[in-house]
């Protein structure tokens, strides 16, 4: 049941994905200048470019893969709302510290 609302939520997302996107655009050029991965600033569409980021990302949510044409400019932040709890603060917060690691 909970996979059915996450791709509900992001059915939703995708919708407004555009919308958030253009509140957003800085964040892109900002993360993408420090080579960080954000969930805060990072467009997914950019996390999965980069292999180890998108295993990490796909073991946190297994699910995603089938909306990456509908959520790749938003980042994991502006998803969360969306998500129906998938995405919660301490998930973030897992996968920040995942993708810190990455940077190392």
């Amino acid at each position: 049941m909970k996979t059915i609302a996450f791709a509900a939520a992001l059915a939703v997302a995708a919708i407004a994905a555009p919308a958030l996107a253009q509140d957003h655009a800085d964040h892109a050029a900002a993360a993408a200048a420090d080579g960080k991965i954000s969930v805060e600033n990072t467009p997914i569409g950019d996390i999965i470019k980069n292999e180890k980021a998108k295993a990490v990302l796909e073991a946190a949510l297994p699910e995603i893969p089938q909306f990456y044409d509908q959520i790749s400019t938003m980042t994991l932040s502006q998803v969360a709302p969306m998500s129906q709890g998938a995405l919660d603060d301490a998930k973030l917060k897992e996968l920040q510290a995942k993708f810190d690691e990455i940077g190392k």
